[in-house]
């Protein structure tokens, strides 16, 4: 009985032995994941100025249709364009909105995408909402603060959008299209988007469809899509 015991620690002490390599190698290749994706997603630095200038259109719309996204209810609210700085993103796997919701940017428009203003600001995102906090003096009134940003849930309408989405860095400019929406889950849970942008706290976020995203947005053509109300 003793060498059969002996043999059979033997054979497990082989096997955890010849899986150490493969583990060690599991564990490289996560940490090599990792690190990429951190540099991929590394922020962008962009010049001192207003590089998204303009005020975000939206267009209110009346008895339109509901669309179904998985297990959700969407409620189509208003059309909405936005072309805005990525102040801070929140990517979110395991609460109750990631089925829908994978990620959250918060988004600065006007004064509040200029360097010049946004470096006296400490700005987090967390459970599905945007913070900022001055480092000292406010250098703009705080409802511009509040009227110039927002946290934004992005519902990607097509996995194009999704993987674009995904790659997208804090200091980038990105134009947005799409529609603002209210959902209701099949258990009966329920998200609101809010329809202004002089709000602030719970409540507070755009819930956007997301139809395109251009990560690389010519203020020309933004300032085209605005006069013409698309």
């Amino acid at each position: 009985m003793a060498g059969i015991t002996t043999r059979a620690i033997d054979s497990v002490e082989n096997v955890a032995m010849n899986w150490r390599p493969v583990l060690l190698c599991a564990l490289i290749v996560v940490t090599l994941w990792h690190t990429w994706q951190q540099w991929a997603l590394r922020a962008i630095h962009p010049p001192d100025g207003q590089i998204a200038p303009y005020d975000p259109l939206q267009t209110n719309l009346d008895d339109a249709p509901i669309e179904r996204l998985g297990h959700w209810q969407l409620k189509q609210r208003a059309r909405y364009d936005i072309t805005a700085r990525i102040l801070s993103r929140e990517d979110y796997r395991f609460d109750q909105l990631a089925a829908l919701v994978p990620e959250d940017l918060a988004l600065g428009w006007g004064p509040m995408s200029d360097n010049r203003i946004l470096k006296g600001f400490e700005i987090t995102q967390s459970a599905r909402f945007y913070s900022w906090r001055p480092r000292g003096a406010l250098s703009i009134a705080r409802q511009e603060v509040i009227e110039h940003s927002a946290n934004t849930h992005v519902i990607p309408a097509n996995e194009m959008v999704r993987a674009q989405l995904k790659h997208l860095r804090v200091g980038q400019v990105v134009h947005l299209r799409g529609t603002l929406v209210d959902g209701v889950r099949d258990d009966g849970a329920y998200v609101n988007t809010s329809l202004t942008r002089s709000d602030s706290g719970a409540g507070s976020c755009e819930i956007v469809l997301v139809d395109t995203v251009d990560n690389q947005p010519s203020l020309a053509l933004t300032a085209v899509w605005l006069t013409l109300g698309r």
